[in-house]
Order: C-alpha cells, then structure tokens, then sequence
C-alpha cells in the first residue's frame, strides 16, 4: 500500500469541479458523516474532492490500481488541498492498490467505500473480498456499476446486505443505477430495506420527483428535461431488450431475469 502523508484541506478553497450527473448524483447520496470515505476508481479524484471540499467525511481515501493516475491525482491534491496553517482536521490519503485489499483495519470508525465506474461482475469480487477480509466490521457501499446490474444485486442479497437507499439517473446517453447499501442486515435495522433484485425505489417516479436530469436523445448540443418516469420507462425497456436478445442467443438461459423485469411497475 502506497500511502502518502495527510494534508489539511484550505476550507475557504471552492475548486471548480466539473462532474457529471452521474457523479453529481453520487456526490449528493453522501448524507451522513463518515470517519473514511474510500473513493476507488477514482479516476481523475473528481468526486473524492468533492466529498473533501464538503468535509464529508474525516478523511477522505483515493483509491486506484494504476501509479501513473495515482501520482496525478496527488500532485492536484498536494496543489488545491494542502495546507499547512490550516485548522481543519479534514484529511486526504492516496492509496495505489487494488480496491479487493483496502487496508480498513488500519484506520478506526465508520467507513463508506464507494466503486463506481467498473463493472457489476468485478465490483461483485471487490465487495466480496471486503466483506470476507472485515466481517466484523459494518460497512456501508455506494456502487453505480456500469453493467450486470442483475447479478450485483443477486450478491448482495446473497450477502444479506440491506438497501439504504437506490437512485436511477441518465447521464450522457446512458443509464446508470446507484445503490446505496450496508454490510448489516435489513433484519438488524430498523430504516434499512431488503434489496430488489430488479430495484424498487429507482422505479417509484412519485418519489423522486426532483430528480429530472438531462437525456439528450438527440444530435443538438442542447440536452432535453425529462421527467423521472419517462427515464425509468425508457430504462427498463432497454434492460428487457438487453436480455431477450440474449434468452434468443441461447447461450445462457435469462427468463428468470426477464419475467422479474416483466413484473415491474411503473
């Protein structure tokens, strides 16, 4: 593990962070204070200093595999986020490792770890190996996968997690779910849900009504507002479509998959 020195963050900085709405929405899930706040697959730490600008948690951990993209990430963080004569406690660390080895044990409290985009079926083998390596520990994850959605969620329900809370978005032409959830069981919670293996809330339109976001559909640089429902409409027939196509491969057998889908509604 590579991890360098904590730098305190200058409070009265607002770096212009240019996120997307699909991180937009991420950043905003971030509702309760956190001791650690792991951001893996940091990318370029967009969202990570987001989080730090907002003092969301006491120290805010950027994760990624790749040396070269950590180093960068660094070198913007030791330029907008350090400061010495600053009396923030708020704290940053850069860790190259991979995300399945986060180094929990080492640092005491409440740790959210956020995985976002990657994949469903490595994201599956990250929390897995987080969960089996810190059982003893309850841990809340906030994952926005890119794809096999349906197999997440399947792990997560094999693992008991509960739900805290899930959001459907469209950013740049696509779909993207956000789920929020905890290492404890919905048993042992008095708030928290039991995860849906197709979602629940991301189809409920009435509920989130302020949550129109931009779709553009067409080739005009200007994006169009639509409503929540008309994108989890649009959604869930592109997930339907997406797995009939492979029921009609033959390749694998997903009409299990596709009559879940069939038995939501909007």
């Amino acid at each position: 593990m590579k991890a360098n020195p904590n730098s305190n963050m200058k409070p009265s900085f607002k770096h212009n962070l240019k996120l997307s709405n699909r991180l937009q929405k991420i950043e905003k899930m971030v509702t309760s204070q956190y001791d650690h706040i792991w951001d893996c697959c940091c990318d370029h730490g967009l969202l990570g200093s987001a989080l730090l600008s907002r003092q969301a948690a006491d120290t805010i951990h950027f994760v990624d595999i790749v040396p070269d993209l950590m180093a960068e990430v660094e070198n913007k963080l030791q330029r907008f986020y350090a400061n010495k004569h600053s009396t923030s406690s708020l704290s940053w660390r850069t860790h190259c490792l991979d995300v399945a080895k986060l180094p929990l044990a080492s640092y005491q409290g409440e740790h959210l770890i956020i995985i976002a985009g990657v994949g469903g079926d490595l994201m599956i083998k990250f929390i897995e190996a987080i969960y089996q390596e810190h059982k003893n520990l309850t841990i809340d994850f906030l994952l926005c996968p890119v794809h096999h959605l349906y197999p997440l969620r399947s792990k997560l329900i094999e693992l008991d997690f509960s739900l805290k809370d899930e959001m459907l978005v469209a950013d740049n032409r696509r779909f993207y779910e956000i789920l929020l959830v905890s290492s404890a069981s919905a048993a042992d919670s008095k708030v928290n849900k039991k995860v849906s293996p197709v979602g629940d809330k991301i189809w409920q339109s009435q509920l989130t009504t302020d949550l129109t976001t931009d779709l553009a559909l067409s080739s005009d640089e200007h994006s169009i507002k639509h409503p929540q429902a008309d994108i989890a409409d649009k959604y869930l027939q592109k997930t339907l479509n997406h797995y009939q196509r492979i029921q009609q491969g033959k390749t694998n057998d997903v009409q299990h998959i596709i009559d879940a889908y069939r038995a939501v509604t909007l």
